[in-house]
């Protein structure tokens, strides 16, 4: 890419948090793929049955990779928000919903049909578990659910899924785990960790955007009325006397993943799966963690910056970290390292506002949008900064994230900035 100071650079992509760079193997498995492109299910065609085949393939793929217990249902969604919204579609009626205020927005705004409980930010994992308990105790019985992160968009920590897990079914309250931030860094299995549903996005896990995933128990699924009524999702329509309709929906996935599906979607997740599968989860999260530790420590050694924290330093978490920096506006200092020393990261509220907002010191529901910058360049921003990288990330990128950091801090942007349609942009 340009520099804006002249010359180009290898573009370092360390934004893997909103979204990962599609892998090579997954390219080489949708190229290979395109040329029989079909549509699937009902087509006596050849590439309808190869289509079919590949798409119900790539639906036990998924299974596999996630650990999916006899009688867990695959349906393939659009994104995590689309699958946790999904899941809130089909809630029977009266279930409350239990929330922590520091989850995603995807996790966190699904539920308006729902009675809603919003648990306050935990500063350890104890007290995330301690609170559900509470919670639960003086709820009043009746469908419950809880929704939890694996792995926090903003922080890059690890939650107690198996404590809040084991938490919630001793209380009779299902779970649900936001597996965005932790699928492509840990291996997450429904069987081992007990939770009843799992969602994730393509876009995350090394795949293209469009495509995602809501697995496990299929009850509350087949009870409820599809997600979209049309054609997938019905078994048979037939018309009564009094010129209405009568439908028999499908009991599977299908119930739910009417009209035409994304095929090469699902395929692309299923490639990411075996490749992840494949190069061995132990290797890549010894990998990513020896770049956790040195970004870091070269953070450290910058004493105007602070790294964001629930838990604290010591806390375990996969390659996301947040953090702020003295005398800077955060949409600056992200604009100032993409232009000057072409690097990609994230700045903004990263679509968790309230868990940002208290992680600056201010109130959760403080008002600002995603990526807005709140202060002309070199003033204070009540934004962040994210770094964040997973399989395939070069030691150069780090490299190059940490020294940009110390030369900023120490030296100055070279370039003049300024704001242009809510976000830091160099001037021309």
């Amino acid at each position: 890419m340009p520099l804006v100071t002249g010359g180009e650079v290898t573009y370092a992509a360390l934004d893997y948090a909103a979204s990962a760079p599609a892998l090579q193997r997954v390219w080489d498995d949708v190229a290979a793929y395109a040329p029989y492109y079909g549509s699937v299910h009902r087509g006596a065609g050849y590439l309808s049955q190869l289509s079919t085949e590949l798409f119900e393939q790539s639906r036990a793929t998924v299974a596999d990779f996630l650990g999916c217990r006899e009688g867990d249902q695959v349906v393939f969604t659009r994104s995590t928000t689309d699958s946790l919204n999904l899941l809130a579609a089909v809630l029977p009626r009266g279930t409350r919903v239990f929330v922590f205020e520091t989850e995603h927005h995807a996790s966190l705004l699904p539920w308006r049909d729902a009675e809603v409980t919003y648990l306050s930010a935990p500063r350890t994992p104890a007290e995330a578990v301690a609170s559900l308990e509470r919670a639960l105790e003086e709820s009043e019985q009746g469908p419950r659910l809880v929704c939890v992160t694996g792995a926090s968009n903003v922080t890059g920590e690890l939650w107690p899924v198996r404590e809040l897990t084991e938490t919630a079914h001793r209380h009779g309250a299902r779970i649900v785990l936001d597996a965005a931030q932790l699928a492509p860094h840990h291996p997450v299995s429904l069987a081992e960790l007990g939770v009843d549903w799992v969602a994730f996005s393509g876009h995350k896990l090394y795949a293209p955007f469009g495509s995602g995933v809501l697995a496990g128990r299929s009850d509350w699924l087949v009870d409820a009325e599809p997600y979209l009524a049309g054609g997938g999702a019905s078994r048979k329509v037939s018309r009564r006397e009094d010129g209405g309709v009568d439908v028999e929906w499908h009991t599977s996935a299908a119930r739910h993943e009417a009209g035409s599906p994304n095929v090469i979607g699902a395929y692309s997740i299923a490639s990411a799966c075996r490749a992840l599968a494949e190069a061995g989860f132990d290797s890549l999260v010894e990998r990513e963690q020896a770049l956790v530790a040195r970004v870091r420590a070269g953070l450290a050694e910058v004493p105007q910056v602070r790294v964001l924290s629930l838990f604290g330093d010591d806390a375990p978490r996969v390659g996301v970290i947040s953090f702020v920096v003295e005398g800077w506006n955060s949409s600056h200092f992200a604009a100032a390292l993409s232009a000057e020393y072409g690097i990609g990261v994230r700045d903004g509220l990263f679509c968790a506002h309230p868990l940002v907002r208290t992680l600056l010191g201010g109130t959760p529901d403080e008002p600002g949008e995603c990526g807005a910058p709140e202060a002309e360049p070199g003033e204070r921003s009540l934004n962040a900064i994210r770094v964040s990288f997973g399989a395939g990330t070069p030691d150069e990128h780090v490299e190059r994230f940490v020294a940009a950091v110390r030369e900023l801090v120490g030296e100055g942007a070279k370039w003049e900035y300024r704001t242009e349609d809510g976000r830091c942009v160099p001037a021309r």
